[in-house]
C-alpha cells in the first residue's frame, strides 16, 4: 500500500501552472545551449573560440557562431529563466521580456555588420533566424498561455 507521501509526491510537479513549466523548460534550453558551447566537437572550429568579437570562429553545432561570452550569455539567461518560473508572473515576464530582448537582438543582427566590431557577441545570419523565432515564439507563449490550467485531474 502506498503511503500518504508516495501518493502526493508527484503532485507538486503538476500542480505548477503551465506557463511556469514552459518558462523552466526554455530556460533549460539555454543553460544546455550555453553548456554545449564550451565542448568541443558539439562546437566546431573550438580552438578558434574568442571571448567575444566577431573574430571568434568557433560555432555551435557547426552553424550558430559562438564565444565565450556569447555562452555566457545564454548560461545567464537560462539560470534568470529557472528563478523567474517559480511564479507566474515571473514566468510571463520572462517569456514576453525575454522575447523582446530576442527581438531586438534580431534588429541588431540585421543592421549591424557581421565583420565590425559592432557585433561583439557575436552573431551570423543564422543566429538572427534563431533569434526571430525565439523572439516570436517566447512572446506567444508568453500572451498565450493563461496563467491557470482550464483543466486539472
Amino acid at each position: 500500500m502506498a503511503s500518504r507521501s508516495d501518493s502526493t509526491a508527484g503532485r507538486g510537479a503538476l500542480a505548477r501552472p503551465l506557463i511556469c513549466v514552459v518558462a523552466a523548460a526554455m530556460a533549460a534550453v539555454f543553460l544546455l545551449v550555453g553548456v554545449l558551447g564550451f565542448i568541443p566537437g558539439i562546437t566546431t572550429n573550438y580552438s578558434d573560440m574568442q571571448f567575444a568579437g566577431h573574430e571568434s570562429g568557433a560555432e555551435l553545432f557547426g552553424v550558430f557562431q559562438v564565444s565565450i561570452l556569447h555562452n555566457i550569455v545564454h548560461l545567464l539567461f537560462g539560470v534568470a529563466g529557472l528563478a523567474l518560473a517559480r511564479t507566474v508572473s515571473g514566468a510571463r515576464a520572462y517569456l514576453v521580456g525575454g522575447g523582446a530582448i530576442y527581438a531586438v537582438l534580431w534588429l541588431y543582427g540585421l543592421v549591424v555588420d557581421h565583420e565590425s566590431g559592432a557585433n561583439f557577441v557575436p552573431m551570423n545570419t543564422a543566429d538572427n533566424w534563431l533569434h526571430l523565432f525565439l523572439a516570436a515564439a517566447m512572446i506567444a507563449l508568453g500572451l498565450l498561455i493563461p496563467a491557470r490550467d482550464r483543466a486539472r485531474p
